[in-house]
């Protein structure tokens, strides 16, 4: 396999992602009265999410690579990796971590953090992932501003999701590290374990107040 690629960071104006509104911002306060030693809910803004298509093991193997990425075995499983050997810009940063999410036999999520905080413009990603690809048959899309990301955690969390998502959430089905598409009640989210009490719910943004809504009163009796 050909070593990762460099790439130069993307500047990005900094006075205009000051401007950025979450999808949840405005239920910042519910979300803390909601929560409490039990389970707690928040919600984490702005991640660079990158819908990757691909259908041959040559693409699948290329894009890993630029993204720095040994990718998941399975659908279903989480990679982990850093992207990008970028040097140091003007704020010291040199990369981000990633994540890549398996969800369906041709379809690859990437996510990495919030492109204000690492330095790395979601156009950068973007960018490399294309020229990994090359003439090869796939797809790179930015679905960055598709969906949020809301992070339930805690003791009880699970018990929470139990409520509202029929799937076995127990360790031996779900254990660390493993995300699906599934549907909460009746919104599709993608359910991601990050850690043995953490949980990412990653709705679509149209639907952020509707989620928390219905987190919120799941939590009411642990708070």
């Amino acid at each position: 396999m050909a070593e990762q690629m460099t790439v130069k960071p993307a500047t990005t104006d900094a006075a205009v992602l000051g401007y950025r509104r979450s999808p949840a911002h405005h239920l910042t306060e519910i979300m803390a009265e909601a929560g409490g030693e039990q389970v707690r809910l928040r919600e984490v803004p702005f991640l660079t999410q990158i819908t990757i298509r691909a259908t041959s093991p040559e693409a699948v193997a290329a894009v890993g690579n630029a993204l720095g990425v040994t990718m998941p075995s399975a659908v279903g499983e989480v990679a982990q990796g850093e992207f990008g050997d970028l040097g140091s810009d003007s704020s010291g940063s040199s990369g981000s971590s990633v994540s890549v999410v398996w969800l369906s036999p041709d379809e690859w999520l990437a996510v990495l953090g919030d492109e204000a905080e690492t330095g790395v413009a979601i156009t950068a990603v973007v960018e490399s992932l294309n020229v990994a690809l090359g003439q090869r048959r796939g797809q790179v899309v930015d679905v960055s501003s598709n969906r949020t990301t809301l992070e339930l955690s805690g003791p009880k969390a699970r018990a929470v999701l139990d409520k509202t998502i029929e799937l076995d959430l127990h360790p031996r089905e779900f254990p660390v590290g493993r995300a699906v598409s599934t549907q909460m009640e009746s919104v599709a989210v993608i359910l991601w374990r990050s850690a043995d009490d953490t949980w990412l719910l990653m709705p679509r943004a149209s639907f952020a107040e509707h989620v928390v809504g219905w987190l919120a009163d799941g939590m009411r009796e642990f708070s």
